[in-house]
């Protein structure tokens, strides 16, 4: 017999699980407990109590076993499960809930009708077997169709159109009797009814996927339905792929303008003095080791006096936006969507400028490489309550974010002053902080608090004309 049979590995199995288990009980077993001798530690007392303790735990066995009996049946129950997804659960999966509480109606008067002699139950068992096996006969054979889903867009705007279509063709070389295509499209479902179609022939059929709010919408797989007229049996057959549908938020464009506090060829001047910049700051005396191209020969010549220039150390703007999704912080999910859109229109500009862009939520940082990154992650942040409020999420930003140069905080109406105070006191000195707080229906305005500017935005398109205040 070769080793490689069923029988020698349960052996082999059964040989492991006893090693093991006499491997834990010598390894148990206490050094004085044979019999007849005694170990060096028999005072009585404490020491005798713990060579008591020592005995083999019978939840150990059990365990033991449990682990040798697992070991040695999971290949049997892996080839019964895969037996079991490929040939029983698909003819269950054809009968549906009527279905099932027909045929349980069935065998219960068919009982019935057998325990008390009641011919009327078996005859209406048998009526009801009768039209099992006659929806069976809509179920059978296979169709041949060709499907092609195809999206205009899979990524559009709140509120701009979603349009597809569906191209089913018959491959065949019979025709093929007319039948009905499901198209899921979120928690909804589409129903096309296709015509008797003669071979070769192409149907399509177009539809709009409604865009009102900010989603990700799954839509398909395309799925062709045959099914009893009656819908005791109901068998489906997919035929695409799932398709994603982002519905980003709805951005409106800032200008270059509206962002002009933000520089990107010259930086964010600093503080800090360097000897080599692109931004002048002053001349000083001349000290050994400066370098020769940055002397001022101009102030030489008329001082008789070394001059060389020094310059602010400058660096590339990088805008940090921070987003608080805790829903208690918003009146409405209209005030929550507008601040997902005033996130997203901000952080569309500084990547259309190229510019160094992160977001951050509570839940943790967006991508940001490409624009479409951004939207996307954008379109699949969801508000709840939480515990971590703005203030919680200011200060991680000062963390995760360090070298950012100009800080927004997008916040709902119910953030008082104070707290924003708290937000802008966690970001470091030399960083310019601007909060922009939305509330449907107020006028745009601007007030400062401290040193944080704080923007009202009241409708999207006011957006625009708050940053240009702020720019001012």
């Amino acid at each position: 017999m070769s080793s490689s049979t069923p029988l020698n590995r349960a052996a082999d199995s059964l040989k492991r699980g006893a090693s093991a288990l006499g491997d834990k009980m010598r390894s148990l077993r206490s050094p004085g407990s044979e019999p007849g001798k005694r170990g060096p530690s028999s005072k009585r007392g404490p020491s005798s109590k713990r060579g008591q303790s020592s005995k083999l735990h019978p939840a150990a066995v059990w365990s033991e076993a449990a682990g040798t009996a697992g070991d040695f049946l999971s290949p049997a129950w892996g080839r019964v499960r895969a037996v079991w997804l490929r040939f029983v659960w698909p003819v269950l999966a054809v009968v549906s809930l009527l279905g099932w509480v027909v045929l349980a109606a069935a065998v219960g008067l068919w009982w019935a009708g057998q325990a008390w002699g009641w011919q009327e139950a078996k005859s209406a068992a048998m009526v009801a077997f009768l039209l099992f096996l006659l929806a069976i006969g809509f179920i059978v054979g296979r169709s041949a169709y060709g499907v092609v889903l195809d999206l205009a867009r899979t990524r559009v705007a709140v509120g701009d159109d979603a349009v597809g279509s569906i191209a089913v063709s018959n491959v065949s070389t019979r025709p093929l009797l007319p039948a009905a295509l499901e198209l899921p499209v979120g928690s909804n479902t589409a129903v096309f009814h296709l015509p008797r179609m003669k071979p070769a022939q192409v149907h399509e059929d177009l539809f709009t996927i409604p865009t009102a709010r900010r989603a990700v919408i799954v839509v398909g797989p395309v799925r062709s339905v045959r099914a009893d007229p009656l819908h005791l049996l109901r068998r489906r057959v997919m035929w695409t792929d799932p398709v994603d549908l982002f519905v980003h938020p709805r951005t409106v464009s800032l200008g270059s303008s509206a962002a002009g506090f933000i520089r990107d060829l010259e930086g964010m001047p600093t503080t800090e003095l360097s000897s080599a910049d692109v931004s002048f700051h002053a001349l000083r005396d001349y000290v050994p080791g400066d370098d020769r191209r940055h002397i001022h020969w101009k102030t030489t010549a008329r001082t008789n006096k070394l001059m060389v220039r020094q310059f602010e150390e400058t660096r590339r703007a990088h805008l940090a936006i921070s987003l608080s999704i805790n829903t208690d912080e918003y009146d409405s999910e209209a005030e929550f969507e507008m601040a997902v859109s005033v996130a997203a229109s901000i952080g569309r500009q500084a990547i259309s400028e190229q510019r160094d862009l992160d977001v951050l939520t509570q839940k943790g940082p967006l991508r940001c490489e490409t624009g479409r990154n951004m939207l996307d992650d954008m379109t699949r942040v969801v508000g709840a309550p939480m515990r971590k409020t703005a203030v919680d999420l200011a200060r991680n930003l000062s963390d995760a974010v360090p070298n950012a140069s100009v800080v927004f905080f997008v916040v709902g109406s119910h953030v008082t002053a104070t707290q924003l105070r708290t937000c802008a006191a966690s970001v470091p000195p030399g960083v310019r902080s601007l909060a922009v707080r939305v509330q449907p229906g107020a006028a745009p305005s601007r007030a400062n608090i401290a040193d944080l500017t704080v923007l009202t935005v009241g409708d999207l398109d006011d957006l625009a004309i708050v940053l240009r205040k702020a720019a001012a």
